[in-house]
């Protein structure tokens, strides 16, 4: 069972990387990408608490834009987490997203939702990529809504007049840094229209030529008719298929292990890598 796209407490889920490490094992997990966002904080715990008969497959969910505005989620896996190019990135990536939730902050508060920063600040754990997860987190404490999901389908979509963009790097931006540290770069659940605004199948052609690896297909997020559209560009571009679950604890319906990785496209993965990196206990 190979579930490549999960997050802790280092960004936005609610598990530790060692109690996501240990669900993984309850769940049968045998291969575990640990993927927060923009960053690699959880790796030292995660791999700390892995054990046999699980393996992890580290790395990053990248927050991107495209050029006419459109957020696209990179998933960076196997890469050099010593890289200094890869790892600057990343923290720019971070240090965005203070000004951008003192925005969406204002935002919702100009309408007369009661939140503050504090309160976000409140709900984000200790050293974790701040994030709308926590913003959510911190409006059902504050009883605006029941639950992250709430949350996120009322006042936190991509289309919502509350959500604001972060200064990000372009998809081929960050593939090719990605690539560069000897990574392997899967775009994340990209037909994932209820998300918001979702980029057309004409730009996986850039996306290729600038090095992707892979595309998500099998997510929640998708459609049987969009996973049947997804299956025929990685087809045409001779693209790895990855589906995983997107796993972050509570507060979100996904669960460990819903979506999986196919083992021989897995492997085809795997050796995209420039040395193997997975860990294996």
């Amino acid at each position: 069972m190979i579930d490549l796209h999960t997050h802790t407490t280092a960004s936005d889920g609610t598990d530790s990387p060692f109690a996501l490490v240990n669900k993984a094992l309850s769940a049968g997990i045998t291969v575990l990408g640990l993927t927060d966002h923009d960053t690699t904080s959880g790796w030292a715990e995660a791999i700390s608490a892995a054990r046999k008969p699980i393996s992890l497959a580290l790395g990053a969910e990248i927050s991107t834009l495209t050029e006419d505005g459109i957020s696209v989620h990179m998933l960076g896996l196997l890469f050099d987490g010593e890289n200094s190019e890869i790892q600057a990135m990343l923290s720019d990536a971070r240090d965005t997203r203070i000004p951008r939730m003192k925005k969406m902050v204002e935002l919702l508060r100009n309408d007369g939702f009661a939140i503050t920063m504090e309160d976000v600040i409140a709900a984000t754990p200790e050293g974790a990529t701040l994030g709308r997860p926590h913003l959510a987190d911190a409006l059902v404490k504050n009883g605006v809504v029941k639950s992250r999901d709430e949350a996120f389908a009322e006042l936190l979509t991509n289309d919502s007049k509350y959500y604001v963009t972060h200064a990000t790097p372009t998809p081929q931006v960050a593939i090719r840094t990605i690539v560069a540290a000897g990574g392997v770069a899967v775009i994340a659940h990209p037909m994932a229209s209820r998300r918001g605004d979702v980029i057309s199948t004409s730009i996986f052609s850039d996306l290729v030529a600038a090095g992707l690896h892979g595309i998500e297909i099998d997510h929640r997020d998708h459609t049987a008719s969009e996973r049947t559209e997804l299956r025929q560009v990685a087809a045409e571009l001779n693209l790895v298929i990855t589906g995983a679950s997107d796993y972050h604890g509570q507060g979100k319906l996904n669960s460990l292990g819903e979506n999986l990785t196919d083992p021989a496209q897995w492997e085809r993965l795997e050796s995209l890598a420039s040395q193997r990196r997975v860990v294996t206990p």
